[in-house]
């Protein structure tokens, strides 16, 4: 699912709601439509990802996983197995390793964020992240590399 299609719909209806004022108005919307245009695409992918998350809490037994590549998302089903349950602490083994990681502001922003909605500190939310990546590489979902 291309999203462009989307925002440049919200673009477009920006703009020709400013076409009933004068030049400046007109100027105004269209900067304001492409300002925006980042925005509505992460409110979508949050909508998407949302959805996807009280989907899978209705199947039961297969998840909705929703991934992003650039503007496009893609939505596939997966049956659930008793590996996607995440490891206690006692059942994890193993020395804990720290790891310094650099992210663009805007990234750790968005990963701030989800670990609060998920309610959990950034560095288990990142580590959730990281071992379920490795999960789907693992089971074939991960991305293809040449």
């Amino acid at each position: 699912m291309d999203l462009n299609k989307y925002t440049a719909r919200l673009r477009e209806d920006l703009i020709a709601a400013a076409a009933l004022g004068d030049e400046k108005t007109q100027a105004t919307a269209a900067a304001l439509a492409a300002a925006t245009e980042s925005s509505a695409r992460l409110v979508l992918l949050a909508a998407l990802s949302e959805m996807a998350t009280e989907l899978s809490t209705e199947l039961g037994d297969r998840t909705v996983h929703v991934s992003f590549d650039g503007t496009e998302a893609k939505v596939d089903l997966r049956k659930q197995s008793a590996a996607d349950d995440h490891p206690s602490f006692e059942e994890m083994t193993g020395d804990i390793s720290r790891v310094t990681l650099r992210l663009v502001e805007t990234l750790k922003s968005k990963a701030e964020e989800a670990a609060a909605q998920s309610n959990q500190s950034l560095n288990s939310w990142l580590s959730g992240a990281v071992s379920g990546a490795l999960r789907d590489q693992m089971r074939g979902y991960g991305p293809k590399r040449d």
